[in-house]
């Protein structure tokens, strides 16, 4: 029957639940200090222990003596500076966390919040304040009684370390809010998630899509339990919950927007109950869009920077170009790594349809009209695009994808037609533009470094 709905609320599969458990991990600014924080608590009880054992009169090598009285001071002075530097480091954190969204893009900001870096420098000042704060107990009250040696100099340690994470820290900050390294990480994250495209279930085959293009009347509909953004598929679910013989047809794509109730997927013939809770399970909608399968978001975030760049507010044609750059390196991968096949079919006839992913020629659009439409103002950023473009045209023909080239050429032509409108462009100018589409014409301008 259809349009049937799923009432009850549906579970991921397992390998979509690892794959978001892991995504939400990298994210997070509590889990990650949390476990370090936890190895700080471990240490001390472990460390104290040891001492006990010893005694804290025994001579240990390569430990630091002191009396308790020394050891008391040193320890309350380290936990009260640890925990004062946990708030500026926080402060740090939320300050570059706010220049990002605001100089390149609100969706720029997930790049900082999954910084590993900061994240353990973090976790090691609240671990060393923990440590220090669990040690305090085990040092006797009496001032000339020795101090424990093993917790002491471990906590000396500790406090090292993490004074040296936080020169580290803010080097890295200093340099992680440079717009170069900011479009490279997004463009190597973009990289891995297109490596990861063509990875295609073992055991199936890539059939006709065209058989499948019209859906019966009586096809069963899969809804979406809830409202957001399509973040992954498990594929190899799709196939295992359905009978044999069984054809799905996915009704989004990943990196879509979905509401509650909208279909999705369709299923003929129309499945058991059980196996469209299952189905549903196949799909994870988050509240947040996110990299795991989508190709399409570091796009997307490279082109806000880039137009962000280009705004009369901050107007930085220079960080538009770096921006174009890193693009192109991005579409260099897009555009010769092999897409999801659009129908895949099993040895039991089961079938996949998955007619809206997007398209080269899509993702082509998808990175430069916005900033084509934005760019026509200013000329080196127009030139920037057009030799991208072209590199990109040849790239193409080199790895033997030539029904690409319109695309781009369309780009191009779209381009220089509304650099042409411009009012007081000179006509030099306008020649200089025109002469990059040729293949006379250096893409990468060398000749103007030659001098």
């Amino acid at each position: 029957m259809r349009g049937v709905a799923v009432a009850e609320r549906v579970g991921l599969s397992w390998r979509l639940r690892v794959a978001s458990v892991r995504d939400r991990f990298a994210e997070s600014l509590f889990l990650h200090p949390a476990l370090i924080m936890l190895a700080g608590i471990a240490l001390a009880v472990g460390a104290t222990i040891l001492d006990d054992t010893l005694g804290h009169d025994t001579d240990v090598p390569l430990t630091l003596s002191m009396s308790s009285n020394a050891a008391t001071w040193l320890l309350s002075t380290v936990a009260g500076a640890m925990i004062t530097t946990v708030g500026v480091v926080f402060s740090l954190t939320v300050v570059s966390l706010q220049l990002a969204s605001d100089q390149f893009s609100p969706r720029v900001m997930r790049s900082f919040i999954r910084d590993r870096l900061s994240q353990q420098v973090i976790g090691l000042l609240v671990a060393t304040f923990f440590y220090c704060v669990l040690v305090l107990p085990n040092v006797s009250g009496e001032a000339t009684d020795p101090a424990p040696q093993i917790s002491l100099t471990l906590a000396v340690v500790l406090t090292l370390v993490t004074v040296a994470g936080i020169i580290v820290h803010l080097d890295h900050l200093a340099h992680g809010l440079q717009v170069g390294n900011v479009a490279r990480l997004i463009a190597e994250e973009g990289d891995k998630v297109v490596n990861a495209l063509d990875e295609v279930p073992t055991g199936m085959r890539e059939v006709d899509p065209r058989h499948y293009r019209d859906v019966p009347a009586d096809a069963a509909l899969i809804p979406a339990p809830g409202s957001g953004w399509v973040s992954q598929v498990d594929l190899r679910q799709v196939f295992d919950v359905v009978p044999s013989g069984t054809v799905v047809r996915m009704e989004t794509r990943v990196g879509a927007y979905i509401h509650a109730g909208e279909p999705l997927f369709s299923v003929w013939p129309a499945p058991p109950q059980r196996s469209r809770r299952d189905l549903a399970g196949a799909i994870e909608v988050s509240p947040m869009r996110t990299m795991l399968q989508d190709v399409d978001f570091a796009i997307r975030q490279l082109v806000d920077i880039g137009l962000r760049a280009l705004s009369p507010a901050i107007n930085d044609p220079t960080t538009a170009i770096e921006i174009i750059l890193r693009l192109g390196s991005l579409m260099r991968t897009v555009l010769a790594t092999p897409l999801p096949p659009p129908a895949l079919q099993d040895g039991d006839g089961r079938v996949l349809v998955q007619p809206w992913n997007l398209s080269r020629e899509e993702y082509i659009a998808h990175a430069f009209d916005q900033l084509r439409q934005t760019s026509g103002d200013q000329t080196e950023v127009v030139a920037a695009l057009l030799r991208v473009l072209r590199m990109l045209t040849t790239h193409v023909q080199e790895q033997d994808h030539p029904e690409l080239v319109p695309a781009l050429d369309r780009q191009m032509r779209m381009l220089l037609e509304a650099v042409a409108d411009q009012p007081g462009l000179h006509p030099e100018d306008l020649a200089r533009l025109q002469s990059l589409v040729s293949d006379d014409t250096d893409p990468a301008d060398h000749s103007r470094h030659l001098s």
